[in-house]
């Protein structure tokens, strides 16, 4: 105990405030709370892998790290001389209006400065910095400024830039020191990104080279289209298919393989195959190529539980007639030539892979000339927070809407403005019935 009777604090002065004592707490405190927000904004933007997204998502992390009102990150054009894309945030719908058929910045001025010289710059006043080039008309008033440049593998990827700090106090070395290692990690997340990208991208391209493209069918016109899932895993197992048949009947086909992985996607492939071969050389009917599909099937590789409709629209006595049996699908779409829609409801059968013993029914109705017939997968209708009638109901009126583009058109207005959610993958076939008779 010193001289006033205030006991001794081991590693104090004599003489040392209370006042410091909390203020260097505090201090620790602060720093302890700002490495855990560091390590948490690293986690949360190494589990994006949509790029857009973890640029905006690098971005407001570090606006939140240092309570910054204002960021932005430019990305480097492929030459390095300047800005190809500009992403901004905190700015308000005032400020952005304010901002409207103002060209997003290049890389003049201070940008480019941090281009050429990426090292950490922290300003306290922009405009008197040699390189600034001003501001344009409507762009909110800054004056401090943090950048930090990104790299990615070595090589300059682009420049996160702060402005003005919420407490209006300027950046200092502590938030130098934070961003400079956000962008480290940021360099890593856009780079795992982009990877993501180019794997998804090749995903996605082997399986539309699996996908036939729809041959002519005349008289019949025919249109088919694909879509993957919005989901980062992209691969699933939709496919369709259409042909004509040795007596010139045409053969449609469309199905959906359980999973979204490679395996479904190669067992659409080996299940269409297969389908397509036994459709074309059996002249039985939709259900006796489905039962033998299933047969061969179930002997010779294993399949996850497989969907699919199948089709035969031949000649009848007065026009066309439609001749299908389906494996637990859903049903087509009949879009008559008033406009009148139905969906041609039938015992749908058991899915492939299930039983073998099971008989499978088939189905006929005639088919008015001038007709649409829409076959899909359920990616098209189906959504979680909705019932599936929801989904079919909506998806007769869109193709109400749009019967009268030609298919091809049909099909994408379809596969874009879809009921479902997205997040499966979707194939949508349509056929249009010859306005005369079958010759």
């Amino acid at each position: 105990m010193n001289g006033g009777g205030q006991p001794e604090v081991p590693g104090l002065r004599p003489g040392t405030g209370l006042e410091q004592v909390g203020a260097r707490l505090r201090a620790v405190t602060d720093a302890n709370e700002r490495l855990q927000g560091l390590l948490e904004a690293v986690l949360a933007i190494s589990r994006e892998l949509d790029l857009s997204v973890v640029l905006r998502r690098i971005v407001t992390t570090a606006m939140e790290l240092v309570g910054a009102r204002y960021g932005a990150l430019g990305v480097l054009h492929e030459s390095g001389e300047h800005l190809k894309e500009f992403i901004t945030a905190g700015l308000t719908e005032d400020e952005r209006a304010a901002l409207s058929g103002v060209e997003f910045p290049h890389g003049r001025g201070v940008l480019g400065h941090l281009i050429h010289h990426p090292e950490p710059l922290r300003l306290l006043d922009i405009p008197s910095h040699p390189a600034s080039a001003g501001f344009p008309p409507g762009h909110p008033r800054m004056r401090t400024l943090l950048g930090v440049a990104i790299s990615v593998r070595g090589e300059i990827y682009g420049d996160l830039y702060l402005s003005e700090r919420e407490d209006g106090r300027p950046f200092d070395r502590g938030d130098e020191d934070i961003v400079v290692a956000l962008a480290g990690a940021a360099g890593i997340a856009i780079e795992n990104a982009r990877l993501f990208a180019q794997v998804r991208d090749s995903a996605e391209t082997f399986q539309r080279l699996l996908l036939p493209t729809v041959s002519d069918l005349g008289p019949f016109a025919a249109a088919a289209v694909y879509r993957p899932a919005a989901e980062p895993n992209r691969l699933g197992g939709d496919w369709y298919d259409a042909l004509v048949l040795p007596d010139d009947s045409v053969g449609v086909m469309i199905g959906d393989v359980g999973g979204h992985d490679l395996r479904a996607a190669a067992a659409m492939a080996q299940a269409r195959s297969m389908l397509r071969a036994l459709f074309y050389d059996r002249r039985t009917p939709p259900s006796g190529v489905l039962t033998q599909l299933d047969r061969t099937l179930h002997a010779t590789a294993d399949i996850p539980v497989t969907t699919a409709c199948l089709a035969r629209v031949e000649p009848g006595e007065s026009g066309w007639v439609l001749r299908w049996s389906s494996a637990g699908h859903l049903p087509p779409l009949l879009i008559g030539p008033e406009l009148e829609t139905e969906y041609l409801y039938a015992e749908p059968g058991l899915p492939l892979g299930v039983s073998t013993g099971e008989p499978r029914p088939d189905h006929t109705r005639e088919l008015p000339p001038g007709s649409v017939l829409l076959f899909f997968t359920d990616g098209l209708v189906e959504h979680p927070a909705h019932p599936i009638d929801e989904g079919l109901a909506a998806l007769a009126g869109l193709a109400v809407a749009h019967t009268s583009l030609p298919l091809p058109e049909l099909v994408q207005a379809l596969a874009d403005r879809h009921p479902g959610d997205g997040r499966d993958d979707m194939a949508v076939l349509a056929l249009r019935v010859p306005l005369g008779p079958p010759a």
